[in-house]
């Protein structure tokens, strides 16, 4: 996976409400994921994942 350099030295997403801890269930857009890419990995517990973007606006989540 790839990610842009901003010149900030806090990971992407660190800013935001949901990993302050200030909310109870965690939401957030997609765009803030995938940014302009069409997939990236996601590693959970070891084990990677893809979550993709489809032509039609769906989200497809595979292991």
């Amino acid at each position: 996976m790839t990610s842009c350099d901003s010149g900030s030295t806090q990971p992407p997403g660190a800013n935001l409400p949901w990993a302050l801890g200030h909310a109870q269930d965690a939401v957030l857009p997609s765009s803030a994921l995938l940014g302009e890419r069409q997939a990236i990995e996601i590693e959970h517990n070891g084990q990677r994942y893809r979550l993709q973007s489809t032509r039609s606006g769906k989200l497809i989540l595979t292991k």
